[in-house]
């Protein structure tokens, strides 16, 4: 029987592909598992091997990386130029002080009797990441990247981008609920139906979208949460206290023209909590929040089939 979709693990989530022609799905899996195998090696905080891992452990000097973590890399300082800091790369040390330094199953099964305070975060130390295109990254004395914000929304854009151009093909990539849809322009996918929900697998008050092309992510802080002694942490962290960022929301969905923007956008929101809608209303985001009573409130044109570009990140690229 001819697969419709494939869906595999990947990148500490899942991975979901389907393709407009079934018999293009087999190549087209075949390239999204190799480059998502790709994006681990490289730009996994919780790999020894990885490159960022290497990275981190040299601040103050120059390490020569595959450039796929140097493309990564870019675009995680990108986000934190267009929100000013609200989605910073350079909380590695602080959110890993909380607790968060191995993958979330590892962490929740810890039993942490010590509350451990977080370390300060570095005001503005993403403004002194240097990066050399032809492959080298450079980071500032006591700062660790964390590309958690950005990277996964990144690697769906990246995967989409060449199943399509490689394929000539429409193709929808979802890597833990950040959905990219890419394929010819000139020939328009009468759309697919995306379900918005507050966690994986999870159907509970669950909405339905149909998007003809463009992004759609989600940020939340129920999913990846741990206990910190008698505490109760989760991973978006507000980068002006270190502390996690206070609930005034806990999921935040926006549509826009590519993963890595709406991911942007989503994670902007929840650290920003009373004043996410009127931001997100300046920069013409389509959005749904969700506050910590489940009531849901919109923004702008949701579900958005067309979002204006605000944020305007540059084509996904492996970092050629």
């Amino acid at each position: 029987m001819l697969r419709t979709y494939a869906r595999w693990d990947a990148l500490g989530t899942y991975a979901f592909l389907a393709t407009d022609d079934p018999w293009l799905l087999e190549r087209a899996e075949r390239l999204a598992r190799e480059t998502l195998a790709e994006v681990d090696r490289a730009c996994s905080r919780f790999r020894l091997d990885s490159d960022l891992s290497r990275v981190n452990r040299r601040p103050g000097r120059w390490v020569r990386v595959d450039p796929l973590l140097v493309a990564a890399t870019t675009v995680a300082l990108e986000a934190a130029t267009a929100t000013d800091g609200l989605v910073d790369p350079c909380l590695g040390k602080v959110i890993a002080s909380l607790g968060y330094d191995a993958q979330p199953t590892v962490v929740r099964q810890r039993q942490r009797n010590v509350t451990r305070l977080p370390l300060s975060p570095h005001p503005d130390a993403w403004r002194e990441v240097q990066v050399d295109l032809e492959g080298g990254i450079w980071l500032p004395a006591g700062v660790e990247l964390d590309l958690g914000a950005t990277g996964k929304a990144w690697a769906a854009d990246l995967v989409a981008h060449l199943v399509s151009e490689e394929l000539d093909c429409h193709a929808v990539v979802s890597l833990g609920g950040d959905v990219r849809i890419d394929g010819a322009r000139d020939t328009p996918h009468p759309g697919w139906p995306v379900v918005v929900t507050e966690r994986p697998g999870d159907d509970t008050a669950s909405e339905t979208v149909h998007l003809r092309s463009g992004a759609l992510a989600t940020s939340s802080t129920l999913a990846r949460r741990w206990h910190n002694g008698p505490h109760e942490n989760h991973h978006i962290l507000d980068p002006r206290t270190g502390y996690p960022a206070a609930e005034v929301w806990r999921t935040v969905t926006v549509v826009a023209d590519t993963c890595t923007e709406a991911n942007t956008a989503s994670t902007a929101a929840l650290v920003l909590g009373d004043g996410a809608v009127d931001w997100l209303a300046r920069r013409g985001f389509a959005a749904r929040l969700v506050a910590r009573n489940g009531s849901v409130r919109t923004v702008g044109d949701w579900p958005g089939d067309n979002p204006a570009p605000v944020l305007r990140f540059p084509t996904p690229r492996r970092g050629d």
